[in-house]
C-alpha cells in the first residue's frame, strides 16, 4: 500500500493505491492541512508526493510522513520520458509535474490523441498524441483567478457579487462572470480544434481540476472529467518506479 499526495497550488489531495484502486480519497486546502491527517492511516510502504507547492510546504510534508511512518517522501518530477509519454519540452523538469502526470494517467488509460485540459488555480492544457508525444500546451489564468485579477486590480469591482453565466450580460457582475468562464470554454474549444488539425482527428478531450464540473457544464464539445487524474497518473509512476 502506498500513500499518495498530490500538493496543488491551492490545496492537497491524498489516497491509498493498493496496485489497483484509489482508496480513502482526502483533500484539504492548504492552510488547512496543519501536520497532515495522516494519523488514521495504515502502515504504508511509500509516500510518494506530486508538489507544485512552495518548498515550505513540501517540507512540512516530508516531515511529516518521516514522523508518522518512519520514511522519506519521495517527491517525483517531471522527465523527458517515463512510462510511455515523451515530454515535449527541452527542459522537462520544467513542465509542472501535475501536467506530466495527467499526460501519464491519459495515456495509460488509452493510446489515443486526448486533450487534458485541468482547471484549477491556472488553466493548463495539453496534447498528446497515441504514440505518447506530448505535443505541448498551453496555460492561462483559470476562471476564478481571472475574476479574483479583476476585483484586486479594478476599485469599482472590489465588491462586485458572483454573476451567472449568459451570453448577453445586462449587468456587472453576470459580466464578468460570464467573461471568465466563457473566455475559458473558448480557450479549450480553441485548442481542441488546433490539436485535431495536427492529430488529422478529433482528439479525446478530459477535464480535470476543481473547476472542471462547471467547465463541463458550458463545453460543447464531447469530453470525459477525471478529478482524479494527477493521482492516476501518479500511481502508474510509483508503480513503475518501484
Amino acid at each position: 500500500m502506498k500513500l499518495l499526495i498530490d500538493v496543488g497550488n491551492t490545496r492537497a489531495k491524498w489516497a491509498l493505491w493498493n496496485g489497483v484502486d484509489l482508496l480513502g480519497m482526502r483533500a484539504a486546502v492548504h492552510g488547512e492541512l496543519g501536520d497532515l491527517p495522516w494519523a488514521d492511516l495504515p502502515r504504508v510502504s511509500a509516500v510518494v508526493v506530486a508538489s507544485v507547492a512552495a518548498p515550505a510546504l513540501n517540507e512540512r510534508i516530508a516531515a511529516a510522513a518521516h514522523q508518522r511512518f518512519g520514511m522519506p517522501a519521495h517527491f517525483v518530477h517531471s522527465r523527458a520520458e517515463i512510462c510511455g509519454v515523451r515530454n515535449a519540452y527541452a527542459q522537462p523538469d520544467r513542465l509542472g509535474v501535475d501536467r506530466f502526470l495527467a499526460l501519464i494517467a491519459a495515456y495509460a488509460r488509452a493510446h489515443e490523441p486526448t486533450v487534458i485540459a485541468s482547471c484549477g488555480t491556472a488553466l493548463t492544457l495539453d496534447a498528446l498524441a497515441a504514440d505518447g508525444t506530448h505535443l505541448g500546451g498551453l496555460i492561462a489564468a483559470s476562471p476564478e483567478l481571472a475574476l479574483a485579477a479583476l476585483r484586486g486590480g479594478t476599485a469599482n469591482l472590489r465588491a462586485m457579487p458572483p454573476g451567472s453565466i449568459v451570453e448577453l450580460a445586462a449587468n456587472t457582475a453576470d459580466a464578468m462572470e460570464s467573461g471568465a468562464w466563457l473566455a475559458a470554454v473558448a480557450l479549450v474549444e480553441r485548442f481542441v480544434a488546433h490539436a485535431a488539425q495536427r492529430f488529422g482527428v478529433t482528439p479525446a478531450l478530459t477535464l480535470t481540476g476543481g473547476g472542471a464540473a462547471r467547465l463541463s457544464e458550458l463545453l460543447a464539445s464531447p469530453h470525459r472529467i477525471d478529478a482524479e487524474l494527477v493521482l492516476r497518473g501518479l500511481a502508474v509512476l510509483a508503480d513503475q518506479s518501484s
